[in-house]
């Protein structure tokens, strides 16, 4: 069977990325501490400069939002996904609008097979029919208030990016804006399944096949312990090595995604990572992580001051995106 073609840059490089590899700790994925955000902001500004142009990686500290609602984000979303699976159907993914719930049906272009996984996804303007308000009361509240604080959060450090390349005061706010019926910045739950002891995986299925993310800028949520998250920068993508990423409950790992890395030119770049699938000697239980996906609004045009890549709403590019991990 021949490759599958796409009309994006970005995706034709990710057909490229399914192979094993190979795993490397020599690089550091640097944490950056946000304390005294507005007396520090020309330190943190440069320090998150430097991380992200390096490997588009870095990890938050101190970041502001507190762990009880980290917490409480992630029961939540145990008590989703713990619901039957024909409860869950009532809320099924609303294709092309990034809402409800889905299972075993991302398929990335890099390994060909679905992700291991299920997820819920929220994104405001797009909800109505999703909400499961008559079997898990308060969780409508609760997951609304949560991604306003994730938008919060990456608006702040989308805002130090924007002084780094020039952009106007509130450039980033402006584009995703959450009382706009474009808005289509998502919070992700998801739950990738346990696997069985004695079940050997084969080489091309994964928790999440290697990919780029589409957005600006990802906030991922994980849990001490539930590793497997590797990234591959820009220069070691020809090689393929993969560093892991170490998970823990008051760490927010981010990533620069391809919208970002757009209006950039190129400055910041949109990296490579996967989840792996755990090995036999490894923890074969469930893992669970929440993401916060930072994208532009619908009528919102990514255009980079250089031209590097041609003009394109933000509707048009996650259309794309999504038709290519879920047209399968």
């Amino acid at each position: 069977m021949s490759e599958p073609t796409y009309a994006l840059a970005e995706l034709a490089k990710e057909t490229r990325m399914g192979g094993a590899g190979t795993e490397t700790s020599a690089r550091e994925i640097r944490r950056i501490d946000l304390t005294d955000f507005d007396a520090r902001r020309a330190q943190i500004t440069e320090e998150l400069w430097t991380a992200a142009t390096d490997i588009g990686f870095f990890q938050l500290v101190h970041h502001g939002i507190e762990q009880e609602l980290v917490d409480g984000a992630f029961a939540d979303a145990a008590r989703f996904f713990a619901l039957p699976e024909e409860t869950k159907a009532r809320h099924g993914l609303k294709k092309g609008l990034n809402s409800g719930w889905e299972s075993l049906t991302q398929v990335r272009p890099s390994v060909g097979t679905p992700d291991q996984k299920e997820s819920y996804q929220l994104t405001r303007p797009h909800m109505d029919g999703l909400w499961p308000v008559d079997v898990l009361p308060g969780f409508r509240e609760s997951t609304l208030a949560f991604e306003a604080r994730c938008r919060e959060l990456a608006m702040r450090v989308l805002s130090c990016f924007a002084d780094r390349l020039g952009l106007p005061d509130g450039f980033f706010a402006r584009a995703h804006d959450p009382a706009s019926a474009q808005y289509q910045s998502t919070l992700r739950m998801l739950h990738y399944f346990a696997v069985p002891q004695d079940l050997v995986v084969p080489a091309n299925v994964w928790r999440a096949g290697a990919h780029t993310d589409f957005d600006c800028l990802t906030l991922l949520f994980q849990r001490d312990g539930q590793g497997g998250l590797q990234v591959c920068p820009g220069k070691e993508a020809k090689a393929q090595e993969w560093t892991p990423v170490e998970p823990a409950d008051s760490v927010i790992t981010c990533n620069i995604g391809d919208m970002l890395m757009r209006w950039s030119d190129d400055l910041l770049p949109s990296n490579f990572h996967r989840v792996r699938s755990p090995g036999p000697d490894e923890d074969r239980s469930s893992r669970y992580s929440i993401a916060f996906f930072a994208q532009a609004d619908r009528d919102v045009v990514i255009e980079g001051p250089a031209g590097r890549y041609p003009p394109i709403t933000a509707a048009d590019y996650i259309q794309q995106r999504i038709a290519a991990n879920f047209g399968r």
